[in-house]
C-alpha cells in the first residue's frame, strides 16, 4: 500500500495524503492543547483539504494525535482566563468546520480524549480508539465549565443512559467501555490504529461524490451545528464558563 506523502506547511500539525484519504496528524506537544490559534491551523487543514478536492469528490480525513498517550486533552484554560474570545475564535469555529465537512471524518483516538477534546472527537462521523491505553471523559460538571450546546452532541450520538453517564457523571471511558457504550465505533492495538482507520475512510470517501454528504450529516447533526454557528466570532456576550479548577 502507498505511503502518506506530506503536503501543505503547518506550524504546529502536519497534513497528509494517499490518494483520496488525508491525515491531520496534531503535533502542539505531548497533549493538543487547544489554543485558539491551534484551532485556527486545524481549519485550514480542513479547508486545504476540501480545497484540494474541489466538489463532488470522494475524499476522507482522518484526525489523529501524535503520540500512543494523548489525542487532545482539551482547551487550553490559561488561554482562556486571559482571552474571554479564545473559543469563539477557535474551538468553536473547529467544531462548525468539522460538522459543516463535505467529507466523512474518522477521529483516530490515540490516547486519552478530554474536556473539549471530545466534542472535537464527537464531531467526527467516525471513532478509532486505542485499545490499551487512554481514557474519554468530558468533565465538565466536576471543574464547572460550561459553554452552551455542549451535551448537543452526546446527546444526539448516544443513548440517553449513556449521553448522562458522559455529562452528568464525567465517567472515563476505557476503550472496552467507549466500544461498549457507543462512543467509538472500533478499538484497536496501537499498532493496527492506523490501518483500522485507513480502511474505514477508503471505505466511505466514495459517499462524497454526489455531493451532500455534509447536507445529509445536517439531518443527524444541524442542531449541534447551528449551536457553535451561532457563538462563533461572537465577542458582545459571555459564550464559556472557563471553570473553577484545571485538569
Amino acid at each position: 500500500m502507498a505511503e502518506f506523502r506530506a503536503i501543505g506547511s503547518f506550524e504546529n500539525l502536519s497534513l497528509e495524503r494517499r490518494g483520496c484519504v488525508f491525515m491531520i496528524t496534531m503535533e502542539l506537544g505531548a497533549e493538543n492543547r487547544l489554543t485558539a490559534k491551534f484551532c485556527q491551523e486545524l481549519i485550514r487543514a480542513f479547508n486545504t483539504v476540501r480545497q484540494t478536492l474541489g466538489k463532488n469528490s470522494a475524499g476522507a480525513v482522518i484526525t489523529r494525535g501524535n503520540n500512543a498517550k494523548f489525542f487532545c486533552t482539551g482547551l487550553d484554560l490559561d488561554e482562556a482566563e486571559q482571552n474571554p474570545h479564545a473559543t469563539t475564535e477557535g474551538f468553536y469555529p473547529l467544531l462548525h468546520t468539522i460538522l459543516d465537512f463535505p467529507f466523512p471524518t474518522i477521529a483516530l483516538l490515540t490516547g486519552h480524549t478530554f474536556g473539549g477534546g471530545c466534542p472535537v472527537a464527537f464531531a467526527h462521523d467516525y471513532r478509532v480508539m486505542n485499545s490499551e491505553r487512554g481514557f474519554i471523559s468530558m468533565p465538565p460538571v466536576d471543574l464547572g465549565m460550561y459553554f452552551p450546546g455542549v451535551g448537543v452532541l452526546p446527546r444526539l450520538k448516544l443513548r440517553p443512559q449513556i449521553a448522562r453517564k458522559v455529562l452528568l457523571e464525567g465517567h472515563r471511558f476505557t476503550g472496552e467501555e467507549a466500544l461498549r457504550d457507543g462512543l467509538v465505533d472500533f478499538i484497536a492495538q496501537p499498532d493496527d490504529m492506523l490501518a483500522v482507520a485507513s480502511e474505514l475512510a477508503a471505505k466511505w470517501a466514495p459517499k462524497a461524490k454526489a455531493g451532500v454528504y455534509a447536507l445529509l450529516r445536517s439531518e443527524l447533526n444541524g442542531e449541534m451545528t447551528r449551536a457553535v454557528q451561532q457563538i462563533s466570532h461572537v465577542y458582545g456576550r459571555s459564550t464559556f464558563l472557563p471553570g473553577k479548577t484545571k485538569l
